[in-house]
């Protein structure tokens, strides 16, 4: 492998570039040269490269690039010595086994790795656009919503589906079901079971970017953003449609209107209550929602949150960590609570129904 680097990149942008490799690429890999990140100075500046062997992230950062060239170094030692530099700027140099990083008054050399860079995912061809800091919440909320069992892996991924005119995102680990809608600029039509983990971790990068492209090919699924792009395989066939249809044609027998805020300090604060089972017992009365927890050793929780009932009465109890994480989806918004029949999943959304969140209420308690 060529060793001729000699290349000045900005600290700041250079720490961001290997902190973000390093978080993206979480998996474990019995091939040391998977660990490893590949750094490369051409006429565009410097491309920071690294794999796992399945999710591959190319970086690029703004450089000064006084001699073209590449070298292979630990992902982590880089971005470890990176982000503890004082500096505006650091230079790159290979010399020999070693890649110095100099910023004024020291000198950190980092091992060059002998091994030969593996073969990495290509980002396939752009299929639509999306904007970024709408594709960040939807990615963000919908994630959530995966299962973190890998026993099932179709329910640890993301459905991402475009067609004429919008995407979709669909997440459910079999207790709870996420669903988002983003607009997708000249979209073409694609459908991917994509790693929720990778969609989560990803979500801050792309909200800080105006707009970020889709890419889909076969049993591949990318993202890119000025600076950057992601690549990785889809975990194989997609949810069947026709039993997501009916479980997202939600028939409510009450409706109540309620801040989400509020509503969710109330569910936390009553937790402490919850039991062994984290039941909390959500009822509909004049005005508002009475939110009750009880357990034999902790004691009992009883608290009213200002709420408009829409329609209907209704009681229904769920876990609390499921009713935490679907009202957390909707910071400082007024939610609509869409309460099913029996034990139908209830839909947390908003008036504009961009994001809907269905959980599935627990059985009531037996009468002490």
């Amino acid at each position: 492998m060529t060793r001729l680097l000699d290349v000045t990149a900005p600290v700041r942008l250079l720490a961001e570039a290997a902190a973000l490799a390093v978080r993206l690429l979480t998996g474990r890999s019995p091939h040391p040269v998977h660990a490893a990140a590949l750094l490369r100075a051409d006429g565009d500046g410097l491309a920071v490269s690294a794999t796992d062997g399945a999710l591959t992230v190319r970086l690029r950062v703004p450089a000064t690039v006084h001699e073209p060239g590449e070298v292979l170094v630990s992902r982590r030692g880089l971005a470890d010595t990176i982000a503890g530099l004082d500096a505006p700027e650091a230079r790159l140099v290979a010399e020999g086994s070693r890649m110095a990083v100099r910023v004024p008054g020291a000198r950190f050399a980092l091992p060059v790795l002998a091994d030969v860079w593996p073969p990495a995912a290509v980002l396939p061809p752009q299929t639509g656009r999306a904007p970024g800091p709408e594709l960040r919440t939807a990615a963000a909320a919908v994630a959530g919503a995966a299962s973190r069992e890998h026993a099932l892996p179709i329910f640890t991924g993301v459905r991402v589906r475009a067609v004429a005119g919008g995407m979709s995102l669909l997440a459910t680990d079999r207790y709870r079901l996420a669903v988002a809608t983003v607009p997708v600029e000249a979209p073409a039509p694609f459908d991917a079971l994509v790693p929720a983990g990778l969609l989560a971790r990803v979500a801050p990068v792309l909200g800080r970017a105006e707009t970020v492209g889709l890419h889909a090919a076969g049993e591949l699924f990318g993202l890119s953003w000025p600076g950057g792009s992601v690549t990785t395989p889809t975990l194989g066939d997609t949810y069947p449609d026709l039993q997501f249809d009916r479980l997202l044609d939600v028939t409510p027998e009450c409706v109540v209107e309620v801040d989400a805020d509020a509503l969710a300090h109330a569910v936390d604060r009553a937790a402490a209550y919850a039991g062994q089972q984290g039941r909390v017992t959500l009822q509909s009365i004049e005005g508002a929602l009475l939110v009750q927890a009880r357990d034999p050793l902790r004691g009992e929780s009883e608290e009213t949150v200002k709420a408009t009932v829409r329609s209907g009465q209704a009681t229904r109890c769920y876990q609390a960590r499921l009713l935490a994480d679907a009202l957390g989806a909707f910071p400082g918004e007024i939610v609509q609570l869409r309460v099913q029949p029996a034990l139908r999943a209830t839909e947390v959304t908003t008036a504009t129904a961009d994001l809907r969140y269905l959980i599935v209420p627990m059985r009531q308690p037996d009468p002490a």
